[in-house]
């Protein structure tokens, strides 16, 4: 089933993000991770290629994974550096497994490296190539604070609408910690004629080693009342913990309450935590 279908005929959807494991890392602990997300009964479940684009090798694997279980897969695919046979070996493979759902993604620069020396300079023109291969579904990223390459957030909504417009049928957000930024940005992206789903990008902070290195690499701004949380219960890790799971389950109440029903958890490989947001919305998703 397309993710495209899926969002249409739900009222609500919930989808889970996982990262195979590290090239020549054991896939042992990855299945019962998957096994862990199956058992949530996700509205889909995609892959990532690894941190900064790492393991990609592994991602077909996990998709397998996830497909073999009876849940729909979404594939992210990163063209940072890559040329066009290499993507179309990459389609080949995915087309050959039956999956049809690609995430597609320009990547991240590697450290020191300022430009994208592939055949396809955005992800916009990996979207339009992926089209060229056949009926995929194609998901693409945005950014409810704007992209952080972006002179100004004009500019990001233009090259969004570009991405849009070569065949990206939904957007998923990256994280962010206040509804209200992203209330105002599905505004300015239906002022500007971007009508497809936008699924909401959530991500429990739970222990204090995720706090710095994820606000430092999502750009998006620490909201006061997080911050309080933060101040108060990061040297206790239960205590985060729990506080964490509670933050992200107000977030997604206030999404759905306000028309916002495509939520995607980011649950760096811990199907436990998202369980826990889960179960507190167990009604709710319904």
């Amino acid at each position: 089933m397309k993710i495209s279908e899926i969002l249409a005929s739900r009222e609500v959807t919930v989808s889970l993000e996982l990262f195979p494991p590290k090239p020549g890392a054991g896939f042992g602990n990855m299945k019962k991770v998957v096994s862990g997300c199956v058992g949530l009964s996700p509205s889909f479940i995609s892959v990532t290629c690894g941190a900064g684009g790492g393991g990609s090798q592994n991602t077909l694997e996990v998709v397998r994974e996830v497909r073999d279980s009876g849940v729909v897969a979404l594939a992210h695919l990163v063209a940072m550096g890559l040329g066009r046979e290499e993507i179309s070996r990459e389609l080949g493979e995915f087309k050959a497994n039956g999956i049809f759902n690609i995430m597609a993604l320009r990547g991240d620069f590697p450290p020191g490296v300022s430009e994208n020396n592939g055949a396809f300079r955005y992800a916009s023109d990996l979207v339009a190539e992926i089209r060229r291969h056949g009926d995929f579904c194609v998901g693409g990223a945005c950014y409810p604070e704007g992209h952080p390459e972006a002179e100004t957030w004009q500019k990001d909504i233009e090259k969004l609408k570009i991405k849009v417009a070569a065949g990206c049928d939904f957007l998923t957000t990256q994280m962010f910690f206040d509804n209200n930024i992203l209330y105002n940005f599905m505004y300015r992206l239906l002022k500007n004629g971007i009508d497809v789903p936008v699924v909401a990008g959530i991500m429990p902070v739970t222990n204090a080693a995720q706090i710095d290195r994820i606000f430092k690499l999502s750009g998006a701004p620490v909201p006061p009342r997080f911050k309080a949380i933060v101040d108060r219960f990061s040297q206790n890790p239960k205590a985060m913990r729990q506080a964490g799971i509670a933050y992200a389950t107000e977030q997604i109440i206030d999404l759905i309450a306000n028309g916002v029903g495509n939520i995607h958890i980011y649950t760096m490989n811990k199907p436990g935590i998202a369980g826990s947001i889960m179960g507190n919305l167990s009604e709710i998703f319904k």
